[in-house]
């Protein structure tokens, strides 16, 4: 691996102007597709395999006139003065009516509240709903503009008028999220690198990738039907490992033009040890997301894909581009930095006066060996190893105690701002007619078999009632044919609480007594039952979904290190990590705390899809650190150094550059917590303090102290396994060991004090070695 990457890096190199024309014209073909595409993206949520997906597709075909599968409105009227049985509010409502069925053609129906019993017990209020024969994408503006003057025209005859539905669906924004992303990155590259050239490179790459990677899925969004909220996740994930894995490789260029090595030699050398863990750094992403299709859930599997899509094009251009631009860029990306070593295109050294080749001064090598940040902190681990193992995981552990109270559910109206015209619809309902009128319950009898639906629907009436939790059962709506009735039901608690959970197993729990009087089936559809059947689903597969994960991750982690009780670590780290992620989500976004700073106005549970989605990114972004951090150790360790050697080198060279790009994505993801979207936000929110926590606890606490703990056993793997195992090597051992003229004639650059000493050191004894 790490000898085919320093031939693509150093042809990248080379062959720069070639390489960087081809990006561009990338990135400018799936801009101009993008551009001409007329297809619109997907808000339907399909989950096959459920009970409510089945009996949602059943009354698409029994009831086709009905817009079941279409966008819907409710309408939602109270009156100021008096009620709504008043003669004025009566005309008002009905001129009301009247604009909405005139409104626009892919209105399907419109009831009437006085008709069909929609006004509260009090007449103070009622509501009307519009049923809509295409789904809320295929409305237009001019059809959510005429939704909103037919309420405005209720609002000036005297009544007060909110919408609700997804009738008035727009594309969520996020707010000033990529700005603030870029900004604060910029800033830490400038800090960490010391040039501004050096800190554009990050920046200017990884928007290519995400530019490329975002056009690509708005352009297959109708094809595949892709959610709205793909292409920002694959942005933001996108985002942030595209800078950061550019970050590494260019750090380590720069490390290696200090080393005393040509542009050219340093790029090849950079890119086959950084190139080599972004590689595998960036597998292991692409494995987390493209897990999530174990979990059969359409949407997810769509949202995992694009992901894992955007994290691929990251690492190619990471493993391409970088190296292309870092040879337009020349000296400048050294910034204030002092010339030790210059070297021409062609990778030639010269003597120690000329432009190509200049060695290393005594003075230059004794400020490159002088403890830094990284160094002093890793020696102060190793002296207390246990001590800092035990407050870094008490730590994590009690920030998790939140995450044994997460509760999911899709979100509702109920979750939307208080200012929205939705909210104050949902509220009103809530207020006049229950809260389980919020989330009513659509029950299908099928008689098609042979069984009466009707006759099954007036018993389930009449059970239904008798359950508790159960206020109100609409009479059954046959299909043209008689075969099928519809039924609603309404509970008396909100579409997210338990007890509704518990009315919508109830009623399913009827169905073999029905089916068994009556020859006709039941099954409880509807966003209610939906949301509850995806709870269900997701919980049933995250067990094989880590399993999954972990396991592939598990085994490229030992392919990557050589040893059994590392990737251990990095599992159990992890674990950590997300628990605690979680247990912060379930604080700000479900009790609430610090939900005003962070623009949180509702509380409430917590996104069914969130928590898996949340484990995928985690895990894939926490072996991202892993591998960045303890390559540089196997390599110090395969050189020649001891274990606590190793771990003092690796951060030497690595922490500052792991803090940077920590603080990066952090950046990124806390960006994204402006969105208007609660998924985006809730995302971006867990997806910053996992990586918090995972990079500046697990990575740079635990990572160290157990291995300072662990010695040479940390590195250990049975000769049987070793034998089986690929030697892929990360380390690039071989790039150390093989003088450049023996791999493309160039002739040799100097060697360094440090390469000198590792290749002696691991000539030794492994006694001397301690």
């Amino acid at each position: 691996m790490a000898t085919f990457l320093y031939k693509l890096g150093r042809a990248s190199f080379l062959k720069r102007r070639l390489v960087a024309l081809l990006w561009v014209l990338l990135l400018g073909a799936t801009g101009l597709v993008a551009a001409t595409n007329a297809s619109q993206p997907s808000n339907e949520i399909s989950m096959p395999g459920t009970e409510a997906q089945e009996a949602f597709d059943l009354l698409s075909e029994r009831y086709p006139g009905m817009g079941v599968d279409g966008a819907t409105a409710r309408v939602v009227f109270r009156a100021e003065d008096g009620t709504m049985e008043d003669a004025a509010n009566q005309e008002a409502v009905a001129g009301v009516l009247q604009e909405l069925e005139q409104s626009s053609d892919e209105v399907a129906s419109v009831t009437d509240p006085f008709e069909v019993g929609a006004v509260s017990q009090d007449s103070t209020t009622a509501y009307t709903q519009v049923s809509y024969l295409v789904s809320g994408f295929e409305l237009d503006d001019a059809d959510r503009d005429a939704l909103e003057a037919a309420a405005e025209t209720g609002r000036d005859a005297g009544l007060v008028v909110e919408i609700g539905g997804d009738a008035l669906f727009e594309i969520p924004a996020t707010g000033i999220a990529e700005v603030i992303g870029i900004a604060v990155a910029a800033v830490v590259l400038v800090v960490t690198l010391g040039s501004l050239v050096a800190a554009g490179l990050p920046l200017i790459t990884a928007l290519v990738g995400v530019g490329i990677s975002v056009l690509t899925i708005t352009v297959l969004s109708g094809p595949l039907e892709l959610d709205t909220t793909t292409p920002i996740l694959a942005m933001m994930l996108g985002l942030a490992v595209g800078i950061d894995y550019a970050l590494f490789i260019v750090s380590r260029y720069r490390a290696e033009l200090d080393e005393g090595h040509s542009k050219v030699e340093a790029v090849g050398r950079a890119s086959g040890t950084a190139g080599s863990a972004v590689v595998f750094a960036g597998l292991t992403v692409i494995i987390a997301m493209a897990g999530l299709a174990v979990v059969n859930i359409p949407i997810l599997t769509k949202m995992g894909f694009a992901a894992a899509g955007a994290v691929a094009v990251a690492v190619l251009v990471a493993v391409t581009l970088i190296p292309a631009v870092l040879g337009f860029a020349g000296d400048k990306v050294r910034g204030g930095r002092r010339k030790v070593v210059e070297g021409d295109d062609a990778g030639v050294t010269g003597d120690a006066n000329d432009e190509n080749g200049a060695a290393a001064t005594g003075t230059d090598r004794a400020a490159a060996e002088r403890p830094n940040m990284g160094t002093r902190w890793a020696r102060q681990v190793i002296r207390r190893p246990v001590a800092v193992l035990v407050a870094a995981v008490v730590s994590l552990g009690i920030i998790a105690i939140p995450a044994g109270q997460l509760e999911l559910n899709l979100p509702d109206e109920g979750s939307a701002a208080p200012s929205t015209t939705q909210r104050q619809a949902y509220d009103m309902l809530a207020e006049s007619f229950g809260p389980g009128v919020n989330g009513p319950l659509m029950v299908v009898l099928d008689g098609e078999g042979g069984g009466d639906a009707m006759a099954a629907a007036e018993q389930l009436t009449e059970r239904a009632m008798a359950l508790d939790g159960v206020v109100a059962v609409t009479p059954p709506q046959p299909d043209e044919s008689g075969t099928t009735a519809l039924l609603t039901v309404v509970p008396a608690s909100t579409p997210s609480s338990t007890e509704t959970e518990t009315v919508v197993n109830d009623i399913r729990g009827l169905a073999g007594d029905l089916e068994q009087e009556t020859g006709a089936t039941l099954a409880v559809t509807g966003q209610t039952a939906m949301g509850i059947d995806v709870s269900q689903k997701l919980d049933d597969a995250l067990v094989p979904y880590l399993a999954l994960v972990v396991g592939l991750a598990f085994v490229l982690l030992m392919v990557v290190f050589r040893s059994l009780l590392v990737p251990l670590k990095a599992a159990l780290g992890f674990l950590l990590s997300v628990m605690a992620a979680l247990g912060a989500v379930v604080a700000v976004f479900q009790w609430g705390w610090l939900a005003g700073p962070l623009g949180v106005e509702t509380t409430g549970p917590v996104m069914s899809l969130m928590p898996i989605f949340l484990i995928g990114v985690v895990f894939g972004l926490a072996m991202d650190y892993e591998v960045f951090l303890v390559t540089r150790m196997r390599e110090a360790y395969v050189h020649g150094a001891t274990p606590d050697e190793a771990i003092v080198t690796g951060f030497r060279y690595g922490a500052r550059v792991v803090t940077a790009a920590a603080i990066i994505m952090i950046s990124v993801f806390a960006g994204f917590v402006s969105a208007t979207e609660p998924m985006i936000k809730m995302i971006g929110f867990g997806l910053a303090v996992a990586v918090l926590f995972d990079a500046f606890v697990v990575r740079m606490a635990i990572v160290p102290a157990l291995l300072a703990l662990l010695g040479r056993s940390a590195w250990w793997l049975p000769a049987w396994l070793d034998r089986i195992l690929p030697n892929v090597d990360v380390e690039g051992e071989r790039l150390v060991t093989a003088a450049p003229a023996d791999r493309d004639g160039d002739a040799a650059t100097p060697a360094t004090a440090a390469t000198a000493a590792a290749e002696a050191r691991r000539d030794e004894p492994a006694e001397q070695r301690r």
